[in-house]
């Protein structure tokens, strides 16, 4: 593998690889830092720029955790739902990386369009946490854990200002796939309405609560065509944003959706946005939120249950890791709370004075330019 990270390179500049057996390309955060690690994301119009967002997201997350370890993602060009070939990417890709997976420099898992079953090969010598590998209802413990978070960190803002948690509360979850999904079963458990769910093929909305059972099963037949199966009329997608009347907003597609003018938009309802997808606002968007008394999580913790399930105890039990995930998310949010200038702020603060005292001058916060 061409240009792997290591002396000689300007920690102060993302370094990009560019991958020989398949069309895509590995950006590194900081580059010379002993362990670099983050997804591998498969799509058939990945850039350059959203990866190196990406990474810059994984560094922040790392940071607010208290772990020295670089932010990397890898950005693969192809289509998930092109089975053959994505198998034969995705082996090339594997086995290109391995010797530096195997090293430690480079730790990666899935992402948007692949799955765990897709790094088989790198798990041979460096096997992930037995929780993280599990099922549960049929669906893999990483996605059930990164949607726990979601909801426990959104809950947990709701229990420190308007009082109360899920119970009665409303969210509109953008991008229903397998973490969205993750997001919709934990917040019905908790008693909360699960109001709208979106995906590129449009909106499904009711006020009264969908049934978040039909809609997996829906899913699950018909893929991103579930809201359109769903029996209720079909929307845009982007109506999610801007006239369903929610509690709670999870952002979880790509970068930059909540810019100025989604912020703007966003109903009069919405009280916490908690995003499930890497970077999310735009300075703009986020400065919106605020001045309009939303409180805007930090994407780089809501998300962070599946690092934290990479962290556990090899032999530590899916219920544990919930716990663990929990309690770390809700004290790093009530933590960020805190601060003046609100959590994204108050988060982004933790994660630079972390990277000050380890790595040197922090990088810049991650937020989309669009």
């Amino acid at each position: 593998m061409a240009g792997q990270p290591g002396a000689g390179l300007d920690p102060r500049q993302p370094h990009i690889v560019t991958l020989g057996s398949v069309p895509g390309f590995i950006v590194f955060d900081l580059p010379g830092a002993p362990v670099s690690a983050g997804g591998t994301r498969l799509a058939p119009d990945v850039t350059v720029g959203e990866v190196a967002l990406l990474a810059r997201a994984m560094t922040y997350k790392f940071a607010a955790l208290g772990d020295r370890v670089g932010g990397a993602k890898a950005g693969l060009a192809g289509d998930p739902a092109d089975r053959a070939t994505r198998a034969g990417i995705m082996a090339r890709y594997c086995a290109e990386i391995r010797p530096l997976a195997d090293a430690g420099g480079f730790l990666t898992g899935p992402d948007m369009g692949t799955s765990e079953e897709d790094f088989a090969l790198l798990r041979e010598r460096r096997a992930s946490p037995a929780a993280i590998s599990a099922v549960v209802d049929g669906v893999p413990f990483e996605d059930v854990l990164t949607g726990y978070g979601v909801a426990a960190a959104a809950e947990t803002a709701l229990r420190a200002g308007p009082g109360g948690g899920w119970e009665g509360r409303s969210v509109a979850i953008e991008g229903f796939g397998k973490v969205g999904g993750g997001v919709a079963v934990e917040v019905a458990s908790r008693g909360g309405r699960v109001v709208a769910v979106s995906t590129i093929a449009g909106c499904t909305a009711d006020p009264a609560g969908l049934d978040v059972g039909r809609l997996l099963e829906l899913r699950r037949v018909h893929g991103d065509q579930c809201v359109l199966r769903y029996g209720r009329p079909a929307r845009p997608p982007r109506d999610l944003f801007t006239s369903v009347e929610a509690d709670v907003i999870v952002p979880g597609t790509r970068p930059g959706v909540i810019s100025r003018r989604t912020a703007e938009s966003l109903p009069p309802s919405v009280l916490v946005v908690a995003p499930a997808a890497n970077v999310p606002y735009t300075r703009d968007g986020a400065e919106v939120l605020r001045r309009r008394g939303i409180v805007a999580l930090p994407d780089f913790v809501c998300n962070a249950g599946a690092v934290i399930g990479y962290r556990s105890a090899s032999d530590a039990t899916p219920e544990q890791v919930l716990a663990q995930a929990r309690q770390k998310i809700a004290e790093l949010i009530l933590e960020a709370l805190d601060h003046p200038a609100g959590p994204l702020a108050g988060a982004c603060e933790r994660a630079a004075g972390f990277l000050r005292g380890w790595w040197g001058d922090p990088p810049e916060p991650p937020f989309a330019s669009r």
